[in-house]
């Protein structure tokens, strides 16, 4: 069901995003709370980098991260990237924005459940979340303990076919 509020969220592409914007983002200290790969220092450069990343996988993949716009302004980035055979599903919202979350998250795995290549979804979330009861509430379970890029990850899965 779509109501007006959703109709409010809109996903671009994060080249779209004015640079400051995104670095203003991705350096505040709240974040690096919950995201052990966090890397410091985020200036011009790394932005390029991560940029680079997000559309090389959209080149790859067909599908990746997107720039979300709330009321046509950025609140945060987030979507789909492919790892392995599974789809992972992220979302980094600006701090000021969390509350948002459950109605992207909606949102986007809609459109999972609609595209075909994607018959489950996987998310990894840090040990440090221990409020979980949205990702059960989606129809999530829990899969395991898992390591990530040298952190470790609680990884749930949700099917969307």
């Amino acid at each position: 069901m779509s109501t007006e509020a959703d109709a409010r969220l809109t996903f671009a592409r994060l080249p779209n995003i004015p640079p400051d914007e995104i670095i203003a983002h991705m350096s505040n200290p709240r974040l690096a709370e919950h995201m052990p790969l966090l890397t410091p220092n985020w200036d011009r450069d790394a932005l390029a980098r991560f940029i680079a990343d997000k559309e090389a996988r959209w080149r790859r993949d067909g599908l990746g991260h997107w720039a979300i716009l709330h009321d046509d302004a950025y609140v945060g980035w987030g979507g789909f990237q492919k790892e392995g055979d599974a789809w992972d599903f992220g979302l980094v919202l600006k701090p000021d924005c969390f509350g948002l979350g459950p109605r992207i998250a909606r949102k986007a795995l809609a459109f999972a459940v609609a595209d075909d290549r994607i018959p489950f979804v996987t998310f990894l979330v840090p040990p440090s979340r221990t409020r979980l009861g949205g990702l059960r509430r989606l129809g999530a379970h829990f899969v395991g303990e898992v390591e990530y890029d040298g952190a470790p990850f609680l990884k749930y899965r949700l099917e969307t076919k």
